[in-house]
């Protein structure tokens, strides 16, 4: 059984501004240096007409993961994250699916995306599921690690909005 993810953000900017900042090469590797972790970086760009698709590659050090989590995996968690953006009909309406895998843990984290007109200037939403198949540890993994992608957009969304009011 899957572990649900929600994340809700809004920004004072329009929405082009922070669909430039979820996907420009620049701020991506401006995020990762910041909040991406041991051995992070943007493993591929490519941008063209129809979206952006990028990779990235984060490290959460071992002494930081749950016991949970250190009893199961040794080492750091590298995570790959596979992320596709494209504009969706007339209006300003980007959307998006992310996975992620992480080395080492048979699981997988999926996710859509969808930036929109919203409040003051722009909402980000992010809905998704994480699942480990791991058998009877594996929910319990679940529920930790969807713990801890819902805080990394928190972050990810504090950086945008960061990013945004220094006129990068």
């Amino acid at each position: 059984m899957a572990s649900r993810i929600e994340h809700r953000a809004e920004f004072p900017h329009s929405v082009g501004e922070v669909y430039r900042t979820q996907t420009d090469a620049a701020a991506l590797r401006a995020r990762l240096a910041e909040i991406g972790g041991q051995q992070a970086r943007l493993a591929e760009h490519e941008a063209g007409a129809d979206g952006v698709r990028f990779t990235l590659v984060q490290g959460i050090p071992a002494d930081r993961l749950p016991q949970v989590v250190r009893s199961l995996h040794r080492g750091d968690l590298i995570v790959h994250r596979e992320q596709r953006w494209q504009r969706t009909g007339a209006d300003e309406v980007y959307t998006g699916t992310a996975t992620a895998t992480v080395d080492g843990v048979p699981g997988r984290i999926t996710a859509r995306t969808e930036l929109r007109t919203g409040g003051e200037g722009a909402v980000l939403r992010t809905t998704g599921e994480v699942t480990v198949r791991i058998p009877l540890v594996g929910g319990k993994l679940e529920g930790v690690i969807a713990e801890q992608v819902t805080k990394l957009l928190e972050r990810e969304a504090e950086f945008t909005a960061s990013w945004l009011g220094a006129d990068n």
